[in-house]
């Protein structure tokens, strides 16, 4: 499970989390929404340990991440999709993936058939994949370990129509057999079509949290999202 409890994060005077508390559950896919900017991006490089609260705690199964033990065997991370050595090839880069967390090679062809890339693909070097590719490429090593948590930033970025019902199936399927799926994007069409439940941040503040039919309450969801982050820009204002 994934907790955050009353997170602050202030960069130099100006508060770029605020008071922020959700939760998601063994089993789910829970959208993290918000325009570019809300703080989505600084609440998850939180939760997984790469930047640290100026209040509050983010858990995961009841510990911040640097106090799990093997932390890569549990959760999946995928932030940055552009983040890899550009000379190397897809395949060196989920081989050292697996090598780093004790996986055997054949780990690696798995998830590259899982993600869609071909051997053709995996050896080509890292600097000529498409954003997509990359993004797929992210995916498989967020998955080498089999993770209880994915964590994943915007991951539909630069994936064709195609490649967007993938991954909705594929993070289904996942959150299926007991994962616990966050997932942020700016995209509410998106979200819609595969969480469970969506906490809706801006201003860095969590506006609402609930199923989309909580959220929505008969009224076209597109509208309340709206309406949500115009009243946090104002009061940002």
């Amino acid at each position: 499970m994934i907790e955050f409890r009353s997170v602050v994060k202030d960069y130099k005077g100006v508060r770029a989390l605020d008071e922020v508390s959700f939760t998601v559950e063994p089993g789910s896919v829970t959208g993290f929404l918000g325009p570019n900017g809300a703080g989505k991006t600084t609440a998850l490089r939180i939760l997984v340990g790469l930047s640290r609260p100026t209040s509050g705690t983010a858990t995961i199964f009841g510990r911040p991440y640097r106090e799990l033990e093997a932390p890569g065997w549990h959760v999946g991370t995928l932030l940055d999709a552009n983040a890899q050595h550009p000379g190397r090839t897809g395949r060196e880069i989920l081989t050292l993936g697996a090598m780093m967390l004790g996986l055997p090679r054949s780990r690696v062809d798995e998830v590259l058939e899982l993600v869609g890339l071909t051997d053709r693909e995996a050896r080509r070097t890292f600097r000529g994949y498409s954003l997509g590719m990359r993004q797929r490429l992210g995916i498989a090593h967020a998955l080498l370990a089999r993770p209880r948590v994915l964590v994943l930033d915007e991951p539909a970025n630069g994936l064709d129509p195609q490649g967007i019902h993938w991954l909705r199936g594929l993070l289904r399927q996942l959150a299926d057999t007991g994962c616990a799926v966050l997932l942020s994007s700016h995209l509410l069409a998106e979200v819609e079509r595969i969480a469970d439940r969506v906490v809706v941040i801006g201003g860095g503040r969590v506006l609402a949290e609930g199923t989309l039919d909580e959220l929505g309450r008969g009224r076209d969801l597109e509208q309340v999202f709206l309406e949500l982050t115009a009243k946090a820009d104002r009061r940002a204002a």
